[in-house]
């Protein structure tokens, strides 16, 4: 099959999207659709993938200029003359993609554009219910996101929800002695610092553990436009000591911060199947989650972790400090963190639904 993957950016999980389709044997053409303003590492493109130039690619998307974008997309389908295009996330790429008029269409969401941007404003609502309602078929990687796209138009019986899932040889338990925080626990969040996923509410919720507890250390990866009030409110509350600020990391070297850790904790407001909470059960860790729906369908209370109350940062303190006068089951907790990870977020097997659903448009 000839197809035209469309994308914001190239993000790790564009790369692995792109690999499983070139690997399933299918001819496919990237467009991207802003640059990469933010790339943390040099990321190859995949074996015979082909990367289009064309107007898109080079900035950050802007409404003006979307009848541009949308006239240059359809001369590349005129040209390529693909079977199918694969486009998300819902309201920048899966537009333009149905602006086209082309069909067949899968439309992806990426947990954002249903979770969050879809209820910024009735223009949103509005393009969200006309992509759903032209599209083929949809995916996302969770079934809170696959239950919006069908409020907002999309039939049912064209979806599929499948975890984007993890790398289960890359992210693994370790065997050998790891030297984690003996004395008390060590935490470990890598989410982006945005307001979105509520970094600054895990700051406050460390601070009035480590006022209570000196042996408790955090591991805090990533940046972003939050940063200089989650190190405000750490600063403040004279408990910087405590934390190690890692900054960007490379997909070869994340899981060896996995394992630094005793407990995994994502505070996000909004998410999809969240593929760090997907590496962190596959490392054999805790989780400590914000009871989202999404984060609900991952993480079972006392059996392979706890949620906490969104956006409760005494909460989330709460959590952190039962943990720690626990700490004897957390190897326990772990494992079945792992036994999770093998059955649902197994990316070369979830691979396999996506290819399903090609087949299925091909006939």
């Amino acid at each position: 099959m000839k197809l035209i993957y469309f994308s914001l950016g190239y993000s790790t999980h564009d790369y692995r999207f792109l690999k499983a389709i070139s690997d399933g044997g299918h001819e496919v053409f990237f467009v991207q659709l802003e640059g990469n303003q933010r790339q943390v590492e040099s990321r190859t493109m995949p074996g015979h993938v082909n990367q289009v130039i064309w107007r898109g690619g080079r900035e950050p998307f802007r409404w003006g200029n979307l009848f541009k974008l949308t006239r240059d997309f359809r001369r590349l389908v005129k040209e390529i003359k693909p079977d199918l295009i694969h486009a998300g996330p819902i309201q920048t790429c899966a537009f333009i993609a149905v602006l086209s008029g082309f069909r067949p269409i899968l439309t992806m969401s990426w947990g954002f554009d249903l979770m969050e941007d879809v209820h910024r404003n009735k223009w949103m609502e509005w393009v969200t219910c006309f992509v759903l309602r032209r599209s083929t078929f949809f995916t996302s990687d969770a079934s809170v996101t696959r239950d919006k796209a069908v409020t907002f138009g999309m039939i049912p019986e064209r979806t599929v929800v499948f975890p984007w899932g993890v790398d289960l040889q890359h992210f693994t338990t370790q065997t050998e002695h790891t030297p984690r925080n003996k004395q008390g626990i060590t935490l470990f969040c890598n989410r982006s610092w945005e307001s979105r996923y509520g970094v600054d509410v895990l700051a406050r919720a460390f601070v009035k553990v480590a006022q209570q507890r000196d042996d408790i250390r955090l591991l805090l990866l990533g940046g972003g436009s939050q940063g200089a009030n989650i190190r405000r409110i750490l600063q403040s509350g004279g408990v910087e000591e405590y934390v190690t600020f890692g900054g960007q990391v490379s997909q070869t070297d994340l899981p060896h911060w996995y394992d630094m850790a005793d407990l995994y904790i994502s505070p996000s407001h909004v998410d999809g199947s969240s593929v760090s909470l997907m590496e962190a059960l596959a490392c054999g860790l805790p989780c400590l989650v914000s009871d989202i729906p999404a984060n609900k369908e991952w993480v079972v209370e006392d059996e392979n972790g706890w949620l906490f109350r969104d956006g409760d940062a005494d909460h989330l303190a709460e959590k952190i400090l039962a943990a720690m006068n626990q700490r004897e089951k957390l190897p326990e907790v772990g494992r079945a963190s792992r036994r999770l990870a093998e059955m649902r977020a197994d990316w070369k097997k979830n691979a396999e639904a996506l290819m399903d659903v090609y087949r299925s448009l091909n006939k």
